[in-house]
């Protein structure tokens, strides 16, 4: 069985240098078997994130990036069933999240970064196998900014526009107003 380690930033690693280090898994290094997709969608429901953030970037001509990312984060004890989830939707990789410092339990993050990857696997999953819960309304938004980014929409000022509101639409979808409680 693969040990999970700490997750090292990029001045680490090249202290490092070379040395193999076990994390992030992907889906070659996991021999787990897959799991119903029903299962995956419910278990995605309760515990998935679809997530859009916007961050600096140098590079850019707008100074600023727009990332889209799916994330499951669990304790480090139930590891295998993350492990199964990524064999079952294909991609992926499964990160080590340590919590020393607020003395949390070790937890594991399965994760999609890649919007090739979404577009090529974790988006058809959702299309066969959508979501039940409220959370299918969020998936159906993150959908569209995912492919957005895909046709290159978001380094347009348009489309950058665009992404930013969907974005708010998603932040404020399933909550309720105080005076409907």
């Amino acid at each position: 069985m693969q040990e999970v380690s700490r997750v090292r930033s990029s001045k680490e690693n090249s202290r490092i240098g070379r040395r193999r280090l076990r994390l992030p898994l992907a889906k070659e290094q996991i021999q787990a078997s897959k799991l119903h997709p029903q299962y995956v969608a419910g278990f995605i429901d309760g515990e998935g994130s679809f997530v859009v953030s916007f961050g600096r970037h140098r590079t850019l001509k707008r100074g600023i990036e727009v990332r889209a990312e799916f994330i499951i984060e669990l304790r480090a004890d139930d590891v295998e069933i993350l492990k199964r989830i990524l064999k079952t939707i294909g991609c992926g990789k499964i990160y080590d999240a340590a919590y020393d410092k607020y003395g949390w339990y070790p937890h594991v993050k399965y994760k999609i970064t890649s919007t090739k990857d979404m577009e090529k696997y974790l988006l058809p999953f959702f299309d066969k196998t959508p979501l039940q819960a409220k959370k299918r309304g969020v998936y159906k938004i993150f959908r569209k900014i995912v492919l957005m980014i895909r046709k290159k929409q978001h380094l347009t000022d348009v489309g950058f526009a665009r992404i930013q509101k969907l974005r708010d639409k998603y932040r404020k979808y399933g909550k309720k107003p105080l005076g409907n409680r």
